[in-house]
C-alpha cells in the first residue's frame, strides 16, 4: 500500500551558488558520509531528502543529518535513516522507501515512494 509519495527537483547552479555563500550547509544538511560528494551529486541528494518530507507529509520529526542516501553496489540509491528520522518512518508504519534520482542539464531530481505493509 503506497503511504505517500514525493518529489523535487533543484537547480544545480542555484544550488551551488547557495552552498558557496552559505558553506555551513554542508554540515547541517548532509550526512558526513555525504559531504564530500560533487554537487550534483549533492543537489540530488538535497532533492531526495525534500522529496522524502513530501512523502511523509511534513518534516515533523525528521532531522536532515539523519538522512542519508547511499548506494548498493549496483549503483541504487537507498536511504539510511537514524535517530528520530527513523523513528517517525517506523511510527507511519512504512516498511520501504524506493527512491529515484537523476542529475543533468542543470537540475537534480528525486522521486520518493513510502510503501507500507499491505492490507
Amino acid at each position: 500500500m503506497i503511504i505517500g509519495t514525493g518529489i523535487d527537483v533543484v537547480d544545480i547552479a542555484r544550488f551551488e551558488r547557495t552552498m558557496q555563500r552559505t558553506p555551513r550547509l554542508r554540515e547541517r544538511l548532509f550526512a558526513p558520509s555525504e559531504r564530500d560528494l560533487r554537487l550534483p551529486s549533492l543537489a540530488a541528494r538535497y532533492a531526495a531528502k525534500e522529496a522524502l518530507i513530501k512523502a511523509l507529509g511534513g518534516s515533523d520529526g525528521v532531522h536532515w543529518t539523519e538522512i542519508e542516501i547511499a548506494s548498493e553496489s549496483s549503483g541504487r540509491p537507498h536511504f539510511v535513516l537514524a535517530g528520530s528520522t527513523a523513528a517517525v518512518i517506523e511510527e507511519r508504519d512504512i516498511v520501504s522507501l524506493h527512491l529515484s534520482l537523476t542529475h543533468d542539464a542543470g537540475l537534480a531530481a528525486a522521486f520518493v515512494v513510502a510503501e507500507g505493509a499491505p492490507l
